[in-house]
């Protein structure tokens, strides 16, 4: 696809595109581009049912506009915006996910802090935004519209979140 067939509504940088920045630049193109991954992977059913299963007592899976929040709640008069991972293996990524949530919020007028959640680990992470996130996410997100810009994806790359990629099939096989 050349740059002039999308339009600028096409093109959402989402939490998830942001997430796989962070890991595989690859992914990202696959994914802006409905290249779905493997559904019945079993990496992907662990994450489904960890979010499913794990704080029961907060909202989930709440959608804003073009972004969808794992979990939302309010404390001590803070709104506080929560994304689930089964690791902190990633945690760069899981924070830059967040605070694009948080920024999103902010430009629609509404003030959050963030909260990693890591149930199996029983470890919680704070997120702020803060100038230097904000403009580390400002970069990456032209960087990910660039991407979805290239013609084709990268040349597969092994990294070691390659052996529980649902992608591993269409860049291994």
């Amino acid at each position: 696809m050349h740059e002039q067939d999308f339009t600028e509504r096409d093109i959402y940088v989402t939490g998830t595109l942001v997430w796989y920045y962070y890991i595989c630049k690859r992914e990202v193109w696959l994914m802006a581009h409905q290249i779905k991954p493997d559904q019945d992977d079993s990496n992907i059913d662990l994450g489904r049912f960890i979010q499913e299963h794990s704080y029961q007592r907060d909202k989930k899976e709440i959608s804003v506009g073009h972004i969808k929040l794992d979990i939302l709640r309010h404390d001590k008069g803070r709104l506080v915006v929560g994304e689930v991972k089964k690791s902190s293996k990633y945690e760069t990524s899981a924070t830059m996910q967040l605070a694009f949530y948080l920024l999103e919020l902010r430009q629609a007028g509404v003030e959050a802090v963030g909260e990693l959640m890591f149930p199996k680990e029983k470890k919680k992470i704070k997120v702020e935004l803060n100038e230097k996130l904000i403009s580390t996410l400002e970069e990456a997100k032209k960087n990910i519209v660039r991407i979805i810009y290239q013609e084709a994806p990268q040349a597969p790359q092994k990294i070691a979140f390659c052996r529980n990629c649902a992608y591993a099939e269409l860049c291994w096989a």
